[in-house]
């Protein structure tokens, strides 16, 4: 028999709880033994939660009880739930958790506390789906050439209803929050951090790689408009989030934005609340996975996943995916050298000489026009939508920074990146 204890007993440790129970005689004849939820902490003993298991508000009637075989951490957090795991693992704990952002910020330091301790985190990257073991071992034998996941499902429930429905972005948020899909302060999702944790973690596995989310290019949705919308659907573009690797020699690039994809691309047609990701290796070419994102019962299930693993073998794979160092040092891409597509949207005067001068500073910066369009607006003004070929970021950034302060450009120019 194996004890769990569970910290953090909301919407997720709550259905653990309940699968642990619900479904006790399947898992015990696939785990080869029964694993018991025990007890739960909770910040608020008063408040009424579904669950049959003991409630404390006190971790260390976990951490102290050497009969609770793993612990299940799903309190959120960066630095509180680090110290807790990191006393549960020197206590000799197996650790369960799907927090991104401890291991988006602590992953290497956990891994080299853990050592043969089992560290499981299925469930922290795309709730249900489960990409940790598919990449950590289904896809093992290969290079990693790229990675694209739609990883934030308030992002892409948004994005969908944006392009579908043609609701505007504050009309869309409002919807989202009544909806409980975004939160009251929604910049953690909008603003691309949800899923810039997540992207870290598949790097760390794919690439061995040890960067933050400070080091990394990281945009969120809030400035995509209406305008953006009609050039996507007119040039038969979709816009999603996408948080993305893309391994050039000995450097990856790790980023994660609004793009604009072809639609006849998998990833585009993954819409509403849901999230996938397609993963690309040197050998079995490119891999499409799928799935509910978030929610508790899906998440839940990626955490019981991750128990049974443990009741089974112990500590089965590396924690992220690599017994030894690879031979091969990959570092981090500089943003600046960042290369793709991009769509620019600019707000210019409808006169003459106002092209010219675009393209003559396009030009200067070694960028050239792919494909362009005009809008026209009011008061003698027009939306000119372009996109370019490919080019790099340095040289884009320039560019913006020359046409804004060109006088004939009448507002902040957008910018989209464009992956094909």
């Amino acid at each position: 028999m194996l004890k769990v204890g569970i910290i953090g007993v909301g919407t997720v440790g709550t259905s653990v709880a309940n699968i642990l129970l619900d479904n006790k005689n399947i898992i015990t004849a696939r785990a080869g033994k029964e694993i018991v939820p025990t007890i739960g902490v909770v910040s608020n003993l008063s408040k009424k939660r579904d669950v049959s298991i003991k409630l404390t508000d006190n971790i260390d009637d976990i951490l102290n009880d050497d009969s609770i075989d793993i612990v299940v951490e799903l309190m959120g957090g960066i630095e509180k739930p680090y110290e807790i795991v990191k006393k549960a693992l020197l206590k000799g704990k197996a650790v369960v958790t799907a927090n991104k952002a401890l291991l988006a910020y602590h992953r290497y330091e956990l891994q080299e506390l853990a050592g043969d301790i089992p560290f499981e985190f299925e469930a922290a990257v795309a709730g249900g789906i489960p990409i940790i073991n598919a990449l950590r071992d289904g896809l093992s034998a290969n290079h990693i050439k790229s990675i694209q996941g739609i990883m934030n499902g308030t992002c892409n429930y948004m994005l969908t209803r944006m392009i579908n429905d043609g609701v505007a972005y504050e009309d869309i948020l409002k919807e989202a929050q009544e909806l409980g899909y975004a939160e009251a302060d929604p910049t953690f999702d909008v603003g691309g951090f949800d899923a810039s944790h997540k992207l870290l973690i598949l790097a760390s596995i794919a690439y061995g790689i040890d960067v933050k989310p400070e080091d990394i290019l990281i945009e969120g949705i809030q400035n995509i408009t209406t305008a953006d919308i009609e050039f996507a659907k007119e040039f038969e573009y979709s816009i999603k989030l996408l948080g993305i690797t893309k391994k050039i020699g000995n450097e990856v690039g790790l980023r994660v934005h609004p793009v604009l994809i072809p639609q006849d691309k998998m990833i585009a047609k993954v819409d509403g609340v849901m999230n996938g990701i397609s993963v690309i290796g040197d050998k079995v070419g490119e891999t499409m996975f799928y799935g509910a994102g978030a929610g508790g019962d899906a998440t839940a299930s990626a955490v019981v996943a991750n128990i049974i693993d443990i009741a089974r073998r112990g500590k089965g794979s590396p924690m992220l995916g690599f017994e030894n160092q690879p031979g091969e040092k990959i570092t981090l891409m500089a943003k600046d050298d960042i290369q793709t597509k991009y769509y620019l949207r600019l707000e210019v005067a409808d006169k003459s000489g106002t092209l010219a001068k675009i393209a003559t500073i396009l030009g200067n910066n070694s960028i050239s026009i792919e494909a362009m369009l005009q809008k026209p607006l009011k008061d003698q003004s027009a939306n000119l939508l372009l996109t370019t070929h490919i080019c790099n970021e340095k040289d884009i950034i320039k560019a913006i920074s020359q046409l804004e302060n060109s006088g004939v450009i009448l507002s902040k120019p957008a910018m989209i990146r464009i992956e094909e």
